[in-house]
């Protein structure tokens, strides 16, 4: 328990780098940055594939083509709807939605545990109502008290970012889920070889897309991209912080998630998904040089008090099942 909650941690504290890097390079278009993400995360996963050749080899074909799903729907996919809903609808409404990804996380996968016999890997739902109210409470506070202060977005095209924002939604969701069963049906020692097997997945997707917005970027724009291509205005800090985000948000960060997805339930790892959130806060408020105000600091102290009665509830449910 102890090994996959700090496993979880970690994987939220790199995650949250994702949420930092739009600060840092704010003249580069979002879906460049999930580009340059992807590309050096496969780019890496070449690499560190030799560390892994023996787990790798061992793959079978519908191992690869799980790992391409998983890639395309809780990588490219997830990150492309969600870049359009920010754009389409605003940040706050579709940050919302997304924040709620711990409880929407949490209940499907307990249903879908309960359904198929439950165990350890399940909890009464009345006992998971207390940890759900307080992560969704401290949620809605702070990602109403963001709205309060930044306003909505547009008018014409926001119904059309809302659907896109609950796309977002639905691939994270989805995502965890099936990558934890996956693992979950395997023996353990795989969460390296599984990461670095989603990033040989990304690399030609990522490729594509890079040269498909390349494309439409001329056509569009009638031979002008307005994006100095490839590597924009700031070469080196776009590569530096791309390498970083490819290494340790993607590959670390997907290898520690592995890890806590392999020791802990699916119910319980949803939930810890909200240690993201509190690493992006955090480094927004170190990045504005502020202190969290009021309200935040409220939805922070719910969002903890939830993930540690959440923890409660299925160690609970393992020490009575052992």
């Amino acid at each position: 328990m102890l090994t996959g909650l700090s496993a979880a941690l970690g994987a939220g504290l790199l995650w949250g780098l994702v949420f930092l890097t739009p600060l840092v390079l704010h003249d580069y278009p979002g879906f460049m940055l999930a580009v340059g993400r992807y590309l050096a995360f496969g780019t890496l996963a070449l690499g560190l594939a030799w560390f892994d050749r023996r787990a790798l080899a061992e793959l079978e074909r519908a191992d690869w083509v799980e790992a391409a799903k998983l890639a395309l729907i809780g990588n490219l996919l997830y990150y492309a709807t969600l870049a359009s809903a920010i754009q389409l609808a605003g940040a706050p409404v579709p940050t919302l939605i997304i924040g709620t990804l711990p409880v929407v996380i949490a209940v499907s996968a307990n249903l879908l545990d309960r359904r198929r016999g439950g165990g350890e890997d399940s909890a009464p739902w009345l006992r998971l109502v207390v940890p759900l109210a307080l992560i969704l409470s401290g949620l809605l506070v702070v990602h109403i008290d963001g709205a309060a202060q930044n306003g909505a977005g547009s008018r014409g095209d926001y119904l059309l970012g809302l659907a896109f924002a609950f796309c977002a939604l639905a691939c994270w969701t989805w995502y965890p889920i099936r990558n934890s069963r996956w693992l979950r049906a395997r023996g353990p020692g795989l969460s390296r070889a599984w990461a670095t097997a989603q990033g040989l997945a990304t690399l030609p997707i990522a490729v594509s897309a890079g040269l498909g917005y390349w494309w439409w970027s001329v056509l569009t724009a009638s031979g002008e991209t307005g994006f100095a291509w490839p590597l924009g205005p700031r070469p080196m800090q776009f590569v530096l912080m791309c390498l970083l985000l490819g290494l340790a948000a993607s590959w670390l960060g997907t290898l520690l998630w592995n890890k806590a997805s392999h020791l802990l339930p699916a119910a319980l790892v949803g939930q810890l998904i909200v240690f993201e959130t509190l690493a992006a806060l955090l480094y927004a408020f170190v990045w504005y040089s502020r202190w969290p105000t009021p309200a935040e600091a409220v939805g922070i102290a719910l969002l903890i008090l939830g993930v540690i009665a959440g923890v409660r509830v299925f160690r609970t449910r393992r020490t009575s099942t052992g």
